[in-house]
């Protein structure tokens, strides 16, 4: 790997990908909202930015997303359940990282093996789903996942060698997780980046499309 693109390279797990890669020696490009202006949820922001790159990229990573948006938590039940709440989850959880897919399609090499890849979450499983609630979240997250291994297909037509996938990065130390790890194990950012690189690194042309945990096993749809 030689070239990557981290967007979200100002938050936790971003940070520390940037970092883990740049000690390999990879040249990394790093795009944030709070240091380039980049709003994943707007195309004419996400244009621009990203139309003012030369690829080829080996890499793209979209770490952007968030639990909590706006003071608004994961609901617990349907009676907290809010339209608007919802749409602002889709918005940064689904539409973001799908709008980066979109422009991100021509600063891939059309010949040999790059990866896409946009975090998700083991919540927006709906075979993993034992425990209900958490709607906005989960929903915005299942729908990022179909919308990775829609656009894998569309890819692997024109990009022979790409791999387009959604990772799970475990649960990770940050100041919002505290409140909602409830005893689960977690790890730092750190770790968390040197996980997600492991499983980067063996994907294959088989995996395109597909959705994987930090272990680099795959997750049910």
């Amino acid at each position: 790997m030689e070239k990557a693109l981290v967007i979200g390279a100002s938050g936790g797990i971003g940070s520390a990908l940037c970092e883990a890669l740049a000690a390999r020696g990879v040249a990394v490009t790093r795009l944030s909202r709070s240091g380039d202006g980049l709003d994943v949820t707007d195309e004419v922001s996400v244009e621009r930015v990203l139309g003012g790159l030369e690829g080829p990229f080996d890499l793209v990573f979209v770490a952007t997303g968030a639990l909590e948006l706006n003071g608004r938590g994961p609901e617990k039940s349907l009676k907290h359940l809010e339209a608007e709440a919802m749409v602002e989850q889709f918005r940064l959880n689904c539409v973001g990282p799908s709008l980066v897919l979109k422009h991100a399609v021509r600063l891939l090499p059309r010949k040999g093996r790059s990866v896409f890849a946009a975090l998700s979450a083991r919540v927006g499983s709906i075979g993993d789903n034992g425990f209900g609630g958490w709607y906005s979240y989960r929903t915005a997250k299942a729908a990022l996942n179909q919308m990775i291994h829609t656009g894998a297909i569309e890819l692997g037509r024109t990009h022979k060698g790409a791999i387009c996938v959604a990772l799970h990065p475990g649960t990770v130390e940050t100041a919002l997780t505290a409140e909602y790890a409830k005893g689960h194990p977690t790890v730092s950012p750190e770790e968390a980046a040197a996980n997600l690189l492991s499983v980067i690194d063996g994907l294959g042309p088989k995996d395109t499309g597909q959705f994987f945990d930090w272990q680099g096993e795959p997750v049910p749809w």
